[in-house]
């Protein structure tokens, strides 16, 4: 049975007569008729008898019926899905990106989603080689992340940008300069991380031999460091303006060291409306989060 004979068929069994099923199919009725002659020609057997006025369902039809009315629920579902997904209203997307994006740029690109859509997220937070096995195995739609890498079988997109800042829990003036880090032990990102490794070529640049006594892999582990007191550290403004608490300064750098934002989805796979109105929500969040507030030394202006 093609799908035009199911939806004749059930149309029928509702209606109990061809010119009442040709009005629920928005069909004349010499149509229906002879979609109806159709799909008992292919079948071989009749699918209703006349009785008093009314088609009947025969013997074989009733058999046939409740397969047939599985059927027309699932279409009914994927005209529907199909209609949704037209006008972005649902879908999932596996999203994967880096703690500091998943902590300080993600739930605002996320919000408007909830205003607008009944789409569902499943997110993951995971270091940049993680995210890139998992958009090649298709585990991941799309990853956010500081990765400028190009990487085989992945296409990348710049959605914004954010910096490299000074988080400490004394009064500093704004900027800080990068000669002045010389003096001042402090707290770093692992150099094998893209915001570290930024960090690194900036202070060798400089000229600057860093006194780092710690290191970490996740910027709000620096974050909660620098709250507990064990030292100053320099932080994506992300992860920095998120974890902001009483009494903590962030300040620029001079000359600032810039950590682009990137989306990477798989190269081969179309990017439906859900990824592209995602992707959307992730540079308008990237744009409201971008400039510096007018006293960035001050944990008040957070």
């Amino acid at each position: 049975m093609r799908l035009r004979h199911i939806e004749i068929f059930e149309a029928i069994r509702q209606a109990g007569s061809l010119t009442q099923a040709a009005a629920l199919l928005h069909i004349s009725q010499p149509a229906a008729s002879k979609i109806l002659a159709h799909a008992e020609a292919q079948l071989g057997f009749k699918l209703f008898d006349r009785v008093k006025g009314r088609l009947v369902p025969t013997r074989e039809a009733e058999i046939l019926a409740p397969q047939v009315e599985h059927l027309s629920q699932a279409l009914v579902h994927v005209n529907r899905l199909a209609a949704n997904l037209k006008q972005g209203q649902q879908g999932h997307l596996r999203i994967g990106c880096a703690p500091a994006i998943g902590l300080g740029l993600l739930p605002l690109a996320l919000r408007r989603f909830y205003q607008t859509s009944h789409a569902s997220f499943k997110i993951s937070t995971l270091h940049s080689p993680a995210l890139v096995a998992g958009l090649r195995t298709h585990e991941l739609d799309v990853a956010i992340t500081f990765d400028g890498e190009d990487h085989p079988g992945i296409k990348r997109m710049q959605v914004g940008q954010t910096e490299v800042a000074y988080l400490s829990r004394s009064a500093m003036t704004d900027p800080v300069s990068l000669p002045q880090l010389a003096s001042r032990p402090f707290i770093v990102p692992d150099p094998r991380d893209q915001v570290g490794a930024q960090v690194g070529r900036a202070l060798t640049q400089a000229g600057i031999e860093a006194s780092t006594r710690i290191v970490v892999q996740t910027h709000y582990v620096a974050c909660s460091l620098v709250d507990a007191g064990c030292g100053d550290a320099l932080v994506d403004r992300l992860t920095a303006r998120a974890m902001m608490k009483p009494g903590m300064s962030l300040c620029r750098l001079d000359p600032p060291i810039v950590i682009p934002i990137h989306a990477m989805v798989h190269a081969t796979d179309p990017l439906s409306l859900l990824h592209r109105d995602f992707v959307d929500s992730l540079v308008a969040a990237c744009a409201t989060l971008a400039p510096w507030p007018e006293h960035p030394g001050s944990s008040a202006a957070f």
